[in-house]
């Protein structure tokens, strides 16, 4: 592979413009790609669901130059109807538009820059890949005490020019003090196999909020993996919602450091995966400092042969007094082969927290169904009844009105 990763990096060297810094930058973050590889089974976060071995199953060849000097024809079918927005637009990993018409043009910063240090400490080769193949990053800044006056859509699409590739994509984001954006990532791929990873990076100053939500919904066989650093100053908030359904594989990982006192988190997601589908959510929330709170449920309902999984810890800092965390998980598995996977981590080191964690999985009851029927329903929609109340109880917690009838209209809920 490591012979393969090298040749496709010099094709990416010659055919972009990068500058002698931005090149060393590249190497060093492929040099770490190279001797780490794929994550597998053997690291504790990979446990579950190992991308390296899913990726040899799914996808044989996997090319890693993807020649981003094309321009793609955008498709309008994949707009999303009913809901004025501004749009940034991918299409095989490309940016083709970025649209901000519904805002004051003068509250709205576009800067083209690769920030070569990253704010946080990890250990992801997935993340040294992006750094190493990525073709341009741009940064989204919300200047101070401007609210978005609509909704942002980034719409991820893939056409038949991409196949069995590897699509790197990067955005970063910065909320001004007392500034709002909604953000809705709308994945609007073609059934190819390809695998495409996405960094985020949000920096929320103090008293801003982000409203981050997450659409995987229409049917596609490529394997995507989401990564979402969020860095929150004092009062901020952050809400992030996922729809877990589309693809053959996803994974999201959502990692957040609550760095300001009364900043909060909410994480809120719906596995609904068909069969053979294979996803997983992993959140890491960082409670760093007094009078933090966060807020986490994530269910699935599960078809035959589907694996979801779950991973969340919440991290108490021994300066993290007066912390309030919470986190539950609850599947429904529809059949004897449905599989869902729990780790719930509380990692405390302060005294004076409230902090709670569960998990819960099992089948649809059938007295429910047996009484549902009893009152006029047919067995079939007696399930689809149960399970239309059992992740509305997710959809609920969005606090965007209009955002929340959108997503209910996607899933097809009243």
């Amino acid at each position: 592979m490591s012979e393969q990763l090298q040749l496709d990096f010099d094709k990416i060297i010659k055919t972009s413009k990068f500058s002698d810094d931005e090149i060393q930058s590249k190497k060093f973050f492929l040099k770490k790609f190279i001797e780490n590889g794929f994550p597998n089974r053997k690291q504790e976060d990979w446990k579950f669901l190992d991308i390296s071995q899913i990726i040899k199953r799914n996808i044989s060849d996997l090319s890693f130059f993807n020649d981003y000097s094309l321009p793609n024809k955008i498709d309008p079918s994949i707009f999303v109807d009913g809901l004025e927005h501004n749009k940034i637009i991918f299409i095989n990993g490309r940016v083709e538009k970025i649209d901000f018409s519904y805002e004051d043009q003068n509250k709205i910063e576009i800067k083209h820059d690769i920030e070569k240090n990253i704010s946080f400490d990890y250990k992801n080769s997935l993340i040294d890949l992006n750094s190493a193949f990525i073709n341009k990053v741009f940064k989204i800044i919300v200047n101070k005490n401007y609210s978005l006056k609509k909704p942002l859509i980034i719409y991820h699409s893939t056409n038949d020019k991409v196949k069995s590739t590897n699509v790197n994509l990067r955005l970063d984001f910065e909320l001004g003090e007392n500034s709002c954006l909604r953000l809705i990532d709308f994945f609007a791929d073609n059934t190819n196999k390809n695998f495409i990873n996405i960094f985020y990076n949000f920096n929320l100053l103090k008293d801003s909020i982000l409203k981050n939500y997450k659409i995987d919904k229409f049917k596609n066989d490529n394997l995507k993996y989401s990564f979402n650093n969020i860095e929150q100053d004092n009062n901020s908030v952050s809400e992030t919602f996922i729809l877990s359904a589309g693809s053959d594989y996803f994974k999201n990982e959502i990692n957040c450091n609550l760095n300001g006192e009364y900043s909060s988190a909410f994480i809120n997601g719906v596995f609904s995966l068909k069969e053979n589908q294979q996803h997983e959510i992993r959140t890491t929330i960082n409670h760093l400092v007094e009078n933090t709170k966060s807020y986490q449920l994530i269910k699935s309902v599960l078809g035959k042969n589907a694996k979801s999984a779950y991973q969340g810890k919440i991290f108490v800092n021994s300066k993290a007094q007066k912390t309030d965390g919470y986190q539950l998980s609850k599947a429904i598995l529809l059949d004897e082969t449905s599989e869902f996977n729990a780790k719930p981590e509380l990692e405390i080191y302060a005294d004076d927290v409230k902090c709670s964690h569960g998990s819960a999985s099992g089948s649809l009851n059938e007295d429910s169904i047996f009484y549902l029927m009893s009152r006029g329903l047919n067995y079939q929609q007696s399930k689809e009844l149960l399970i239309n109340g059992f992740l509305l109880d997710v959809i609920e917690k969005i606090t965007d009105s209009e955002i929340k009838k959108l997503i209910k209209n996607i899933i097809g809920l009243k």
